[in-house]
């Protein structure tokens, strides 16, 4: 098997407010559906494999971009908004943090009664995922997250976090099951994180002397391990900077959100009344649905479609997080019975995003937007752990 990924993320404190987790719920659900219609379960299982277009789609929907709650959010926002929906979707959404990853075993049974999967293969899978990030892998990150998401046509995808509070750091790992061979191998996706140093890895590809070993001593009496014990020895900013983002890619979006630059494109007429700024998160709402691989290089980006809690880069522009999740759900409404034409214009605005890069020049004046940003998050509902921004006077 192989693990999609991993990641290192620092731990920043403070929950997200309710009014801010609901809209998370609601824009989850119709990028969900958004990714199924277009390429199918399979695809966006592999997405969330994949550590780069998970934070990506974490700071789309209103997260710090390089915070480890983005893990936290993104896998209970997904629990909401997709198992109201599991049978109609396919997909289920198991476990999650603390106590509720408990319950991962008895809910992939359930999922098996329901969808006639082997519910009993798919708990072995979770608890040895569970068992090598935790015990095969010592790096110092204890689990606190298990989220197992499974569809009904048996793929799924595993997302774990690990804290080590000493650093004020969380590891998150990623597992894929498309592209599993042994859970003893080389088995992740990714994992997402720093360096923190020399670690232990009993499931590297050069570990399986080692392995060998193990199970040798296993069988050795238990008073000879004991006797051989005593002469053993063993052995983080917030906000976003330039360095943190492809300004081409960003500087090519902004300039397709300017009003006059739309008007030029028959196919977005469709959406023209929604405004420059709403276009401009909807553009990055449609790479996290249409993006390949490469497009998630940055995922500091994507903080520009929504904000944050924090207000790094700005405050959350709620007005405009509201008509983006209206814009979205209207176009997957009516692509599940045939009608394509907004959901074919939310899918050109990355096209265009994209082919404008080719001959776009950024200004690198990164602070004069950000200070425009916030001077006007009033206009468009700019909101925040503390409230609603009021205009400078």
């Amino acid at each position: 098997m192989k693990r999609a990924g991993s990641a290192d993320l620092a731990l920043m404190g403070g929950g997200i407010p309710t009014w801010l987790f609901e809209k998370m719920i609601k824009l989850s659900l119709p990028i969900v559906e958004a990714i199924m219609l277009e390429y199918g379960k399979k695809a966006l299982l592999q997405r969330l494999s994949d550590p780069f277009w998970f934070q990506s789609f974490g700071a789309v929907i209103g997260m710090d971009w390089n915070s480890s709650g983005v893990t936290t959010a993104i896998m209970s926002a997904l629990r909401q908004s997709i198992n109201p929906h599991a049978k109609e979707l396919g997909l289920f959404v198991c476990g999650g943090k603390g106590k509720t990853s408990l319950k991962t075993p008895r809910e992939l049974m359930r999922v098996g009664e329901i969808t006639g999967l082997d519910g009993e293969s798919l708990t072995k899978c979770s608890k040895l995922i569970a068992k090598v990030d935790n015990t095969a892998i010592q790096d110092g990150f204890q689990l606190y997250l298990h989220s197992f998401v499974v569809s009904d046509e048996g793929d799924w995808s595993v997302v774990q976090q690990g804290m080590q509070p000493k650093s004020s750091m969380a590891r998150r790992y990623h597992w894929h099951s498309a592209s599993i061979e042994s859970f003893i191998k080389e088995p992740h996706t990714a994992v997402c994180g720093d360096n923190q140093g020399e670690i232990i890895n009993l499931v590297h590809a050069e570990a399986q002397p080692t392995q060998q070993g193990i199970l040798t001593i296993a069988k050795e009496a238990p008073q000879k391990i004991l006797d051989e014990v005593p002469r053993m020895e063993l052995p983080s900013y917030c906000g976003v900077k330039e360095k943190d983002i492809d300004l081409k890619r960003l500087g090519s979006i902004l300039w397709l959100a300017q009003e006059n630059e739309v008007q030029q494109f028959d196919e977005l007429l469709l959406l023209k009344g929604l405004g420059p700024r709403t276009l401009q998160s909807l553009t990055l709402v449609s790479e996290v649905i249409h993006g390949t691989p490469s497009r998630f290089s940055d995922p500091a980006r994507f903080s520009f479609a929504h904000g944050s809690k924090g207000g790094n880069p700005f405050p959350v522009p709620t007005k405009v997080y509201d008509d983006v999740i209206e814009t979205l759900r209207k176009s997957v409404s009516q692509a599940k019975i045939g009608i394509n034409d907004k959901n074919k214009a939310i899918k050109k605005l990355t096209k265009l995003a994209q082919k404008a890069e080719a001959n776009f020049t950024p200004n690198n004046q990164l602070e004069d937007y950000l200070k425009k940003e916030n001077e006007d998050a009033w206009k468009h509902g700019g909101r925040t752990v503390k409230g609603f921004v009021k205009p400078k006077k």
